[in-house]
């Protein structure tokens, strides 16, 4: 009877059969199922992180002006002066400009367009001074020359009866004169000390300099410019006697008296000048002469004991001698022998100033350390562009 307990008890540590076979199965897959979730939550984890930092920049990047005032001034001011201070021109190779009057760029020579602020300070200075400028016509053109085209003649009439054959006329002269441009530079210099110190208005300093030592080269060129590399004045054509006038010339009136005005009379010569100038200029006509000669003209009076100078009634109007504006222009020459002292004309007909409307700054810090060099050029040219309106006051007998 103990044979059969025997044999259950030699039987315990065999394999119970196909349901412990599954349990270690669904086992194993439950520790590999719970492996791969944690692996799936650590790379959802990362991903989560990645996303939090992209936010971070994206808020960073967006985020507004802490100060309740933010800075939204123009930024070519700012860019301007970093350049000037330091030659960073970042700044200005990634402006965006409106196109405007005046616009800048960036040349592959290191040039650039001077700020629009700054080139409006200086083209008015340049208008505010005594300049042939303030009465002469001004025109902006993009080429190296400009052409002013004069009809110096009268188209030839003449009457007819009802039978009788018309008769050829006179046909008009054409005058074509070519007004070159020629460019007028300026270098003035500051310190890289100046330059950093903040407080230092660097472009009023520039605008102020470059604008003096313009104005100051244009009107002695539009006065007596030979015309080589610069503008020809209206002084440097040849002068014959009004009497005797002809195209290409100034026609002059004398004094009567070497080096002065008659000693008898000496208002008349005045005159003379104003109706030698045909009555279709003397509407827009203007008297230009230097101060000295100014104060001389100013004693002149009348035979009824009245000055033929008259003040202007406000600051901004000039001047008149027997009615008509003066410009006072000290490139004028001094009351001497044979010297032309006097003009008197319609300038806007008479002479003609060309420019093109851009101006450049070159900065050089490195010619002259521990000074920086600021490279100004501009083109301009002037030529007389009508002959007959405009008349001299010789200070001679004849």
């Amino acid at each position: 009877m103990r044979q059969p307990e025997a044999k259950a008890r030699a039987g315990e540590g065999a394999p119970s059969g196909p349901a412990e076979d599954v349990r270690t199965a669904v086992a194993g897959f439950m520790e590999e199922f719970k492996g791969f979730q944690g692996d799936l939550k650590a790379r959802m984890q990362q991903q989560e992180e990645r996303l939090t930092m992209l936010d971070r920049k994206t808020y960073a990047a967006g985020r507004p002006a802490l100060s309740a005032h933010a800075d939204t001034g123009a930024p070519h001011q700012k860019a301007f002066a970093a350049y000037l201070r330091s030659g960073d021109d970042d700044g200005l190779r990634g402006l965006v400009l409106e196109g405007k009057a005046l616009s800048t760029s960036v040349n592959a020579d290191g040039g650039f367009l001077v700020a629009p602020e700054m080139s409006e300070r200086i083209m008015s200075v340049q208008r505010s001074t005594a300049s042939i400028r303030a009465i002469a016509s001004v025109v902006n053109v993009e080429a190296i020359s400009f052409d002013v085209i004069i009809d110096r003649t009268d188209v030839g009439t003449g009457w007819a009866t009802e039978t009788a054959s018309a008769v050829e006329t006179a046909t008009p002269v054409i005058e074509r004169i070519s007004i070159r441009l020629h460019e007028l530079t300026a270098m003035p210099k500051a310190s890289q000390r100046l330059l950093d110190d903040a407080a230092f208005d660097v472009e009023g300093w520039l605008a102020e300099r470059i604008a003096n030592r313009y104005v100051r080269a244009e009107a002695q060129a539009f006065v007596s410019g030979d015309g080589i590399d610069k503008p020809k004045g209206f002084l440097f054509y040849n002068k014959i006697t009004n009497a005797s006038w002809a195209w290409g010339q100034l026609g002059y009136v004398p004094t009567g008296a070497t080096a002065d005005f008659a000693a008898t009379n000496p208002s008349d010569c005045i005159v003379d000048l104003v109706y030698a100038l045909d009555a279709s200029y003397r509407t827009n006509a203007s008297f230009v002469m230097n101060s000295k000669t100014a104060g001389a003209v100013r004693k002149m009076k009348d035979a009824d004991g009245r000055f033929l100078w008259a003040d202007g009634l406000s600051q901004e109007q000039p001047a008149r001698l027997m009615g008509y504006p003066v410009l006072v222009a000290e490139d004028m020459p001094d009351i001497a022998a044979n010297a032309y002292a006097i003009a008197f004309g319609d300038f806007s007909a008479g002479y003609t100033v060309a420019e093109r409307p851009d101006l450049r700054i070159l900065r050089d810090p490195f010619s002259a350390k521990p000074h920086v060099l600021f490279f100004a050029s501009k083109r301009v040219g002037g030529d007389v562009s009508d002959f007959a309106a405009i008349k001299l006051l010789k200070f001679a007998i004849t």
